[in-house]
């Protein structure tokens, strides 16, 4: 049975590889990292997300490492944490196998991209066919990932958003196009956790930032949290940033959110090779991505240490919830 969502931050972890040019998943250290993230206080784990390199994945590595990270949760004492696992493939059939494997491996919600590779071929009819079909045969409920970036500059409006959101299945929307007024017009047309989760009667809509640097903004208009890449390295930072929003702390909300949108540019700037170094400086472990994507060399984690160095200060002096 999927252990229900909450709202809060939840980090979409990365992926692990031992040491030399086998590439195998370190399954130690993608334990070790998950329970870390806990501890810091978000409220569950994304794998096989863009930040876990699932495209550079087989689908046995995939099934794989959502195992990995719920037998080192539940051996760490959170077996009641939720899992979201990424499962996007270019075909309705493939998507569907994805989500099987992710309930198979113990996830509790799936995390699905549009298909891109035929663009011409994704007019409005076609998407809302696609999410239709995989919903209605997911064994674990569905959150749509709206992120252009990723899918040939697909970006789904707000009405197609709110008319997907009418099916049992399809629980919420990560909203990493980082459009506040499209995650505000659809929290209000669904039913925002803030309040479905004061009434028994409601069923809960996520909607989640995508990006750490409008994590308060998507509060103040209904949202659900955030599935955020900078929650792997300032995981402390973006939950007190969402804690102070939700408790009304505006002014200490609006320093936090400041700090982490100053930080998280420094990673987006260098995605999954960034989070990677920085992992590896500061908490032992981390090495380097997958090929054929480059590893950053010394001259360049060299400045984006001294660009981070401020930030993770600000995290190590947070508490963990």
């Amino acid at each position: 049975m999927p252990k229900p969502l909450r709202p809060g931050i939840y980090a979409p972890t990365q992926v692990f590889y031992k040491t030399g040019s086998d590439e195998h998943l370190d399954e130690e250290v993608i334990g070790k990292h998950a329970v870390r993230l806990v501890k810091a206080g978000i409220a569950g784990i994304v794998t096989n997300g863009s930040n876990g390199e699932a495209v550079y994945l087989s689908d046995e590595e995939r099934l794989a490492v959502t195992r990995i990270t719920r037998a080192a949760l539940n051996s760490a004492g959170f077996s009641d944490l939720p899992i979201i696992v990424g499962a996007s493939d270019q075909s309705i059939q493939g998507t569907i196998r994805l989500c099987e494997d992710a309930a198979d491996a113990g996830g509790d919600a799936v995390l699905v991209m549009v298909p891109s590779f035929f663009k011409w071929a994704m007019d409005k009819p076609t998407i809302e066919d696609f999410f239709v079909k995989v919903a209605d045969k997911s064994p674990l409920p569905v959150i749509i990932y709206n992120y252009p970036g990723a899918v040939a500059g697909i970006d789904l409006d707000s009405d197609q958003l709110i008319q997907l959101a009418e099916h049992p299945n399809i629980i919420g929307t990560k909203f990493t196009c980082g459009s506040v007024g499209k995650l505000a017009r659809v929290a209000e047309a669904t039913s925002p956790v803030s309040e479905a989760f004061k009434s028994s009667s409601a069923t809960p809509y996520f909607a989640f930032s995508g990006v750490a640097d409008f994590i308060t903004p998507s509060v103040e208009v209904g949202g659900s949290g955030a599935i955020v890449g900078a929650a792997n390295v300032f995981p402390r930072a973006c939950v007190n940033a969402y804690n102070l929003a939700v408790r009304g702390k505006r002014e200490d909300a609006m320093k936090a959110q400041l700090e982490l949108a100053k930080a998280d540019w420094e990673l987006t700037k260098r995605a999954v090779p960034g989070f990677k170094a920085i992992l590896e400086k500061w908490f032992g472990y981390g090495g380097i991505p997958r090929g054929p994507m480059r590893a950053l060399d010394e001259v360049e984690k060299e400045s984006l240490f001294a660009d981070v160095a401020w930030m993770m200060e600000v995290e190590a002096r947070l508490e963990s919830v």
